[in-house]
């Protein structure tokens, strides 16, 4: 199966309402018979801070974590940082785009992408006039 990446757009071309970092999740991309499997690396996201979306043949996968807010305690130093997580691919007609599955656990995200039936040749009848 044909994927390619497309990388995201940096913060200065992206139009955003809020300062935020994007991240490029890194991604490990899996493929067997009949399916292929993108596993993204998402620390901190959720299924309701995931989304997915797939137009004219190119699925973009956005997230967002938000920070922890530890009440009673002000930050003084932070090595991670949050923000947004942007990723794109262009995926090939060999996929079944209505069957695409995804699941987050952890922060990890994973997408099921189904390749679609061949068209299976079929003989036509010739009938005398």
């Amino acid at each position: 199966m044909a994927m390619e990446k497309q990388q995201a757009q940096s913060p200065v071309e992206a139009e955003r309402t809020r300062n935020r970092r994007v991240f490029v999740p890194p991604v490990d991309i899996f493929e067997a018979k009949d399916t292929t499997v993108l596993i993204a690396d998402m620390p901190g996201v959720c299924e309701k801070s995931v989304n997915i979306t797939l137009e004219k043949d190119v699925l973009t996968i956005t997230g967002t974590v938000e920070p922890e807010q530890h009440e009673g305690y002000s930050c003084v130093y932070s090595e991670y940082d949050v923000g947004d997580y942007q990723r794109a691919f262009s995926i090939s007609d060999d996929v079944d785009k209505d069957k695409i599955k995804a699941t987050v656990k952890n922060g990890v995200l994973r997408l099921t992408l189904p390749k679609a039936e061949p068209a299976k040749a079929r003989k036509i009848p010739v009938r005398a006039e």
